[in-house]
């Protein structure tokens, strides 16, 4: 008698008899094989349906032992996903016939060994998030099982064949149940999603259903900055104590749920109005995160760079930018109140000068500043160079959508004596690709119906104090104007 047969022998007889009839097979193993064919088609899911399978195969997962069993219990929970594939009456019968606890039992048995069954893991987890799409009832049976200590310790699972269904039934369960959000992201819960971004840190994830998670939690929802707090710990140790955004160094997994939350927000930027919170706590990150430029030499790629300490200042004030352009896709005005208001009020362009200042001048006026030291013997330059290749762009875009319809930015940035420094930002520059079309976006944002930047631009191309050949590239140019003697720019377009 071969293992087949032998584990056959252990599935009760009126289990064995029923699935053999169903599917009109000689054996066990060809029984679940031929019956998960049919159920990959609806009319074969409603005709199982109508002959209530599901119980009989719930039978038959109870009946099994794993690791003894794995390739029956394989089969049959690759039946039962399949089962409950859209098939209101199978996701019904599951919750009625406890399956949500059988599975949970079968997950904590495949995660006990000290390398988990990744495959039985990603079926049974497949198993409860097709269930979960039926709606409210089938996801608080769920969450009420597994939340918190078994999600936890699924999400500590290393793996992406698990990590993509454990996130689609929590984001389900959430969307379905917004009451969940809050917990899940409480003192209890945190540590579920906090798993969650470490096992996709290491192992990386294949599905859209960790970025719908995390953008539920981080965009939408007020969540972002306890997640963050949570990310930090000393290396190696998974009881390290939290700490609040702003600590002296960042973590791999921080840098790489900032990564993860900036591609979001780029892609989502016409759907997503963040939270205030969450766009205070980024600017404090980012604002942590300029020490590096104190020690920093001239990057030699775009991000990532590879340093964590370079990387999350890039992340960090690619989400300003894309945060600061939500005003312009929407067509934000000084009337409405949104998160850059939140923004400039904290500081941010006067912290974006500063820096801009700092750095070395971009390469081609950097040329003509050293051939000019060279003539005359001198070499005073204690400028910055850009930690990565993009960065003086990136803070030229978040200026330049701070800028967009905000007459109180376009005069804070004259009084500052920015007029000049913005204006030699329209250059080309081969450590900052697209700086000198981030140029003449934020030149435009800058001198667009306010009077006072156009006439001092005007007296500085006049005087000579700057070449800027791409005013022209606006639509506009310098005119002396006959009643006043004075220079003016015209539009021209």
């Amino acid at each position: 008698m071969d293992d087949t047969a032998l584990q056959e022998c252990s599935v009760p007889e009126d289990v064995l008899q029923t699935l053999l009839s169903v599917s009109n097979s000689s054996t066990l193993v060809k029984s679940l094989e031929d019956l998960i064919q049919v159920c990959k088609t609806a009319d074969g899911r409603e005709d199982l349906a109508a002959k209530n399978v599901l119980p009989t195969v719930l039978q038959l997962i109870q009946s099994l032992s794993y690791p003894s069993d794995q390739h029956l219990l394989t089969l049959s929970l690759r039946l039962l996903r399949n089962l409950c594939a859209g098939e209101e009456a199978n996701q019904n019968s599951f919750v009625e016939q406890n399956g949500v606890a059988i599975i949970s039992n079968v997950l904590s048995s495949a995660n006990l060994s000290l390398e988990p069954d990744f495959g039985i893991i990603c079926v049974g987890l497949q198993v409860l998030a097709n269930a979960a799409l039926a709606g409210e009832r089938q996801q608080h049976a769920i969450w009420q099982q597994l939340f918190s200590e078994k999600f936890v310790a699924l999400a500590r699972v290393r793996s992406q064949k698990t990590c993509g269904p454990l996130c689609m039934i929590i984001y389900t369960c959430c969307d379905g149940t917004p009451e969940l959000v809050a917990p899940l992201c409480g003192e209890c819960g945190i540590t579920i999603v906090k798993e969650i971004v470490r096992t996709a840190a290491a192992v990386g994830f294949g599905e859209d259903w960790y970025k719908l998670l995390l953008s539920r939690i981080c965009l939408e929802e007020p969540f972002f900055r306890p997640l963050f707090s949570s990310l930090q710990c000393v290396d190696g140790n998974e009881n390290g104590e939290d700490t609040e955004c702003g600590e002296e160094s960042f973590s791999k997994e921080q840098n790489f749920l900032l990564e993860n939350v900036s591609e979001i927000l780029n892609e989502r930027l016409n759907e997503i109005t963040v939270p205030n919170d969450f766009a205070l706590c980024v600017y404090g990150i980012f604002k942590n995160s300029v020490r590096v430029l104190s020690y920093a030499t001239r990057g030699r790629s775009g991000l990532p760079t590879g340093s964590i300490e370079i990387d999350v200042l890039g992340y960090s004030l690619t989400i300003l930018r894309d945060m600061c352009a939500q005003g312009t896709l929407r067509g934000s005005t000084e009337n409405t109140m949104d998160v850059v208001d939140v923004l400039l009020s904290s500081g941010l362009i006067e912290l974006l000068l500063c820096l801009l200042r700092d750095l070395e001048p971009p390469a081609i006026i950097r040329k003509s500043i050293n051939q000019a030291e060279d003539q005359d013997g001198s070499n005073s330059s204690t400028s910055k160079p850009c930690p990565y290749k993009g960065f003086r762009r990136d803070i030229v875009g978040v200026i330049g959508n701070c800028l967009y319809g905000r007459k109180l930015v376009q005069d804070e940035i004259r009084r500052k004596d920015g007029l000049l420094l913005l204006l030699q930002q329209c250059v080309t520059d081969d450590d900052n690709p697209y700086l000198r079309e981030w140029g003449i976006w934020c030149v435009r944002n800058l001198l667009e119906r306010n009077q006072e930047n156009q006439q001092a631009v005007a007296e500085l191309e006049l005087q000579g104090s700057v070449d800027v050949p791409d005013l022209a590239r606006l639509g506009l140019r310098v005119e002396m104007n006959p009643e006043t003697g004075r220079p003016k720019l015209v539009n021209i377009s």
